[in-house]
């Protein structure tokens, strides 16, 4: 699972054995998770966050798409 970012109390990251899903990124706080894709920033599943915590989420990842993107493609190829 390596972390690609870290943000506050969240952790951005990947699954290392997702490589054939399309670009996306974990993100959790406590316990926490949310999944987004990185092509159209859209929520794949989220358990524990509230509605205006994922909103938040989603800008942040929106903010640092270009680099979880070129994460995703490195360490997957």
């Amino acid at each position: 699972m390596p972390t690609i970012m870290r943000i506050g109390a969240f952790r951005f990251y990947f699954y290392s054995h997702e490589p054939n899903e399309p670009p996306h990124v974990h993100v959790d706080r406590d316990e926490a998770t949310i999944k987004i894709w990185l092509e159209s920033v859209s929520v794949a599943k989220s358990r524990g966050f509230r509605a205006h915590e994922i909103g938040d989420i989603v800008v942040m990842v929106e903010s640092h798409r270009n680099e979880f993107l070129e994460a995703w493609h490195e360490y997957f190829g």
